[in-house]
């Protein structure tokens, strides 16, 4: 017997599935042979959140993140068992195309990555990789991604000039357009403000909240403060018997008011929480 079409029979009159998220993590676990460095971690990331990830440094959460889209991959001898699902597909099946993968699920690093070429040739980057662009669709792309990051009206006189004359705020930008470019529906950021000075903090997270309309985002972030502003969900990992767990999670304001583990507790004591 069909097992799905019995579940369709046997619910009850006017009740409803849950929504399935975004992404989905299931007893995912990363090693470095004998230690290991992630333990079970359960996550569900639901369309159009800002989700949080908060803890400690060294707890893994930057590997966390790094599973989501495959770049883990890039890390020599880390294994991964478990899985990640992308709207209830395997990433880690057999076959799957991880520069689509990367390209549906973007990523912004704690430290903006800019090649040493022109503003424009930096936006349409990866988007050429995946596909042929003509003159027009590269400057269609170029300014679409540039104000979709808030961008384009600072440097639309000069997108022929090196990236690297930016301040690093217009740095950390240039990279999100540069993610944007190739239409991601999630966005995966690893403190993307942490060497950002208040001003493009601020910048970045005002840019955050207008995002979440069109994305889904997964932040990593050591300011309790600025989880507090831009979070909608949150999830703590912290170090349990030498790996790193997911705690506890909640809503925002939940875990921040009334945390309910103790190592949540102590983080949240000692966090950064200008």
């Amino acid at each position: 017997m069909d097992k799905t079409a019995d579940l369709k029979q046997t619910r009850p009159t006017g009740a409803t599935a849950p929504p399935q998220p975004v992404l989905e993590t299931r007893a995912l676990n990363v090693s470095a042979g004998r230690r290991s460095i992630l333990r079970d971690v359960n996550l569900r990331v639901a369309r159009g959140q800002v989700f949080g990830i908060i803890g400690p440094s060294g707890a893994g959460k930057s590997t966390l993140l790094k599973c989501l889209n495959r770049l883990i991959d890039l890390t020599p001898n880390l294994r991964t068992d478990g899985d990640v699902l992308f709207h209830g597909e395997s990433l880690y099946r057999n076959g799957v195309d991880v520069d689509a993968v990367r390209a549906k699920i973007g990523m912004i690093f704690q430290q903006p990555v800019v090649f040493p070429r022109s503003i424009a040739e930096n936006v349409v980057f990866g988007a050429r990789r995946l596909t042929r662009l003509t003159r027009r669709e590269r400057a269609e792309t170029t300014e679409r991604a540039l104000r979709e990051a808030a961008l384009w009206d600072e440097v639309k006189d000069r997108l022929h000039e090196s990236a690297l004359r930016l301040s690093v705020g217009q740095q950390q930008r240039l990279c999100l357009a540069r993610a944007l470019a190739v239409g991601p529906e999630v966005i995966l950021m690893d403190e993307p403000t942490s060497a950002l000075d208040p001003k493009s903090t601020e910048a970045i997270e005002s840019l955050l909240l207008t995002l979440k309309q069109r994305h889904t985002l997964v932040l990593v972030t050591h300011n309790v403060a600025q989880a507090r502003r831009v979070t909608d969900w949150l999830a703590c990992v912290c170090v349990r018997d030498g790996a790193g767990e997911v705690v506890e999670t909640a809503c925002c304001d939940a875990m921040l008011g009334n945390p309910q583990c103790r190592e949540v507790v102590e983080y949240l004591q000692h966090g950064d929480h200008a």
